[in-house]
This record gives C-alpha cells, sequence and structure tokens, in this order.
C-alpha cells in the first residue's frame, strides 16, 4: 500500500467557530442545500455526530459518483479540529484507495480582520502498489475546497448563521 499526503490552507473572513460548526457539526443539514446540484443528500447512518459516527454523502444525479461514507475519528468543538476517514464509496474505487484519512483544523488569525485559517492535512492510501495520478488528487482538493467555499460564502452573507 502506498501513501501519499498533502497539506492544504486556505484564509476566510469567516470566523473559526462559525466554520467549524457549518462545515463540521450541522454539515449534514445544510451542504445538500447549498449545493443541491452536486450533493443531494448527508445522513447520519451510525452513531450521535461524535467519534465513531459514520455519514454518507449521497452525490445529486448526474455527478461523477454516487456516495461515499466518512467515519469520524475526533472531533474537538473547542479547538475547532475534526479527523475523519472516507472509508467506503465509489469515489475510492475509482482513485484506487482503500481509504482516506484528513485532519481539519479552524484557527483564528488576526491577518484575515478577524476570521480564520483552515489547514486540512490528508493522506491517501492506496490498493496495493496503484501509484495515484496527481491530476485525481488535485481534483479531490478542488472540489473539497469548493465546498467550503460554498459555506464561507453563505456564511459571510449571513452573519447571524452559525453565530
Amino acid at each position: 500500500m502506498g501513501v501519499i499526503s498533502f497539506t492544504e490552507e486556505f484564509a476566510s473572513p469567516v470566523t473559526a467557530a462559525r466554520m467549524f460548526k457549518a462545515l463540521i457539526l450541522d454539515s449534514h443539514n445544510l451542504v445538500h442545500k447549498l449545493m443541491p446540484q452536486a450533493i443531494k443528500s448527508i445522513q447520519i447512518i451510525h452513531g450521535d455526530g461524535g467519534p465513531g459516527t459514520i455519514k454518507q454523502i449521497n452525490f445529486a444525479e448526474g455527478t461523477r459518483y454516487r456516495y461515499m461514507k466518512h467515519r469520524i475519528d475526533a472531533l474537538d468543538v473547542e479547538n475547532c479540529t475534526y479527523k475523519y476517514t472516507m472509508i467506503e464509496g465509489d469515489v475510492l474505487s475509482d482513485l484506487k484507495m482503500e481509504y482516506i484519512a484528513s485532519e481539519v483544523k479552524f484557527e483564528s488569525s488576526s491577518a484575515s480582520n478577524g476570521g480564520c485559517v483552515c489547514k486540512v492535512n490528508s493522506e491517501y492510501h492506496t490498493v496495493g502498489d496503484f501509484e495515484i495520478n496527481e491530476d485525481d488528487i488535485r481534483g479531490a482538493k478542488e472540489r473539497a475546497i469548493g465546498v467550503y467555499k460554498v459555506v464561507e460564502a453563505y456564511l459571510f452573507e449571513n452573519p447571524a448563521a452559525y453565530s
């Protein structure tokens, strides 16, 4: 099994607490409403939202993938950190992955005028000796950042949401 790691970081004008609440704690209620063309639904299929919880993301008809499942490995609301592992779905089989483990952290930042910096560390664990295509990773990163940017725009336009 091969492992490919990457780190992504971006600044947001929205506070760490609001981004964390919207993107992590309430994603199953918010994201599909903001992106119905891409995400049909997000369901908690096991657990209470804490570590061990399994979330299933169902993609909209006509998109490249049907679904994926994430397991929450760690959740620290006070420090705005979240660890999860993608454990199932056609995304994994398409990319020839056993699983993808990620850690997300939102940190307050004075440089972003009261906003935050989001740091994402991900490890792609391939099936056997398969070597992943860098374009596939780039595409996956761009889709993930796209979700963050849509939620960020919603929070920026709705300052009372998730306060």
